[in-house]
């Protein structure tokens, strides 16, 4: 089997278009009503030993990885969807087994008098 060089991407879990509804935003009635977010997560982690014993103490459980997002999301406003992905990044780098994490936040339905599907933002933090 090969080993992974310095040039090769780390092992990673991908957690895909997370549906959570939350209340953030600039505008007062962001603040309250709640609106849909939608969330993607690079989770690195040395998942070797999971893939040979085939055993989830191994890996990182993407279970705990969702639930840990959802109550970032769920929680307390932020007023810039920055501070909401430092937030998740954050509770997701706070599982040891994480050495860093991509997270991608979009607004489903930002109130903008414009036809688009989507904003969002997207930052990658590390264990240091």
């Amino acid at each position: 089997m090969r080993r992974m060089t310095s040039g090769d991407r780390p092992d990673r879990i991908e957690i895909r278009a997370l549906r959570v509804v939350g209340t953030h935003g600039l505008l007062p009635e962001e603040q309250v009503r709640g609106q849909p977010f939608e969330l993607d997560l690079d989770v690195e982690a040395d998942l070797t030993a999971a893939g040979r014993t085939d055993d989830l103490d191994g890996s990182v459980d993407y279970g705990e990885v969702v639930e840990r997002a959802v109550a970032i999301v769920a929680g307390r406003s932020h007023r810039l969807l920055e501070a909401l992905a430092e937030g998740i990044a954050a509770a997701v780098l706070a599982d040891t087994r994480v050495t860093s994490v991509s997270v991608g936040v979009r607004k489903l339905r930002p109130p903008l008098a414009a036809d688009l599907g989507s904003v969002g933002v997207r930052i990658t933090r590390s264990r240091r």
